[in-house]
């Protein structure tokens, strides 16, 4: 079995605990829907955020959340704030034990995050609502 990484990324209304616990909830139900993987399988997951959200840990509402995700190992860290990058940005990075290939994985980008990888972003939902 392999470990492979799932990216994703969503735009978050603005810097309020409620909209963060939107992103983070929308962002891993959508990539677990296409990319149909057990919780038990993940390794571990990386988040980031550009510096102006800062009013919570995603690590903690996927916790609240997703109950199954209560021992998977993650951290939380700042996004590098690039000049003319995106703003108010969550990013995930979920690692998993699979025995899919690379090009197999779909990843997510969701709102305005849609133009970060439009090479690999495959999501038919890209400037949706979610």
């Amino acid at each position: 079995m392999k470990q492979r990484g799932i990216r994703g990324a969503i735009t978050i209304e603005s810097n309020a605990i409620k909209d963060v616990e939107i992103a983070v909830k929308d962002l891993i139900s959508e990539i677990k829907k296409q990319n149909n993987y057990n919780d038990s399988d993940i390794s571990h997951v990386i988040f980031t955020l550009t510096k102006d959200i800062n009013c919570i840990y995603p690590a903690k509402i996927a916790r609240e959340i997703f109950e199954s995700w209560k021992y998977v190992p993650m951290v939380c860290f700042n996004e590098m704030d690039i000049e003319g990058s995106l703003k108010k940005c969550l990013r995930i990075l979920i690692v998993i034990n699979t025995d899919c290939e690379q090009n197999e994985i779909r990843h997510v980008y969701l709102k305005g995050a849609g133009k970060l990888r439009e090479d690999l972003n495959k999501n038919e939902n890209t400037n949706s609502g979610f």
